[in-house]
Order: structure tokens, then C-alpha cells, then sequence
């Protein structure tokens, strides 16, 4: 059974690190796009995922900044709760899961989790009131659909953390007794 479960471990290693790959790249197109459109604005409508923001440009700039600036954060922020998946799972033993650190990083994963969900439930009602004065937000719904989700899975995470760090006490004062 131990060979199977390492199996199981190493391959949801390998997905952390595709996944993570993936959301680096994202969020560095979405970066090198951002400060491209700032010196070439005339390539706004050929952004990164067909992203058409010349709209959103060229009625009001500050708006385009403040939308892509949610978009950024997103992405990165994901970027660096995969990142923290990753640490987590190349210092985890399954021998003895139960340490601080553990514990800590998977409070760590709350977090992200939870300002991921924040930022875009944030983003998705700007977007919803500058919808009202004429601006095209279709496709920026897909950056921040899931608000929602993420903030209910830092709940989750949040309550496994607290579970581990009462497991890490129990660890801790099961070995000072013996």
C-alpha cells in the first residue's frame, strides 16, 4: 500500500509543477502584455488570450489600468499558491506530516486562497458597476467567474491547517511523554 501512496504523491507533485508552469506563463504573458500596451497602446485589441481591452482604452485609461491590474494580481497570486504547493509537497514526509511547517504552509495556502477569492469578488462587481457607463467586460469575466469557490475552498484549507497544527501540539506532547 506505501508503494502505492507514494506513487499518488509523486504524481500530484508532477501536476503541482505542470500546473504551476502553466499559471507562470500566464501570468508572464499577462505581464509582458500589460507593460507592452503601456509604450505600444495601439496593440491593446491583440493582447494576450484575445483579450480586446482598445475599448476599455480608449474610453477611459484609468479604468483599463484598474481592470488589468486585477487580472495581474489574480494570476500571480495563483502563480505563488502553486509555488507554496510546491514547497509544501517537496518538504512534506509521509512518514511523520504532522511538523509546524506544515502546518504553517497550508495556512499559507489559506490565505492566497482566500485574497485570490477576495480580489475577484472585488473584480467582478467593479466590473459589473463600470458595466453600467458602456464598457465591455465579457472577457474579463473569465480572470474572476470563480470568486466564490476560492473562497470557500480557503475555508477548507483553513480549517485542514487548523486540524494539523492541533496534530502537530498532539505529536509534540505525545513524544515529550514517552
Amino acid at each position: 500500500m506505501e508503494k502505492r501512496s507514494d506513487f499518488v504523491f509523486k504524481a500530484l507533485h508532477i501536476i503541482a509543477w505542470v500546473i504551476f508552469v502553466g499559471l507562470c506563463i500566464e501570468a508572464g504573458a499577462l505581464i509582458v502584455n500589460f507593460i507592452y500596451s503601456i509604450f505600444k497602446p495601439e496593440i491593446i485589441h491583440n493582447l494576450y488570450q484575445k483579450l480586446d481591452l482598445s475599448q476599455m482604452y480608449n474610453l477611459n485609461k484609468w479604468v483599463f489600468f484598474s481592470m488589468y491590474s486585477f487580472i495581474l494580481f489574480i494570476s500571480i497570486l495563483k502563480a505563488c499558491l502553486f509555488y507554496v504547493v510546491i514547497r509544501l509537497l517537496l518538504k512534506l514526509d509521509l512518514t511523520k506530516p504532522f511538523n509546524s511547517y506544515a502546518a504553517d504552509q497550508i495556512k499559507i495556502l489559506s490565505y492566497y486562497s482566500l485574497s485570490i477569492g477576495l480580489i475577484s469578488y472585488i473584480a467582478s462587481q467593479t466590473a459589473k458597476s463600470i458595466q453600467h457607463y458602456g464598457f465591455e467586460i465579457d472577457t474579463l469575466n473569465q480572470f474572476w467567474a470563480d470568486s466564490q469557490a476560492w473562497v470557500l475552498m480557503a475555508a477548507v484549507i483553513y480549517v485542514i491547517a487548523t486540524i494539523f497544527s492541533r496534530g502537530v501540539e498532539l505529536q509534540n506532547e505525545n513524544d515529550l511523554t514517552i
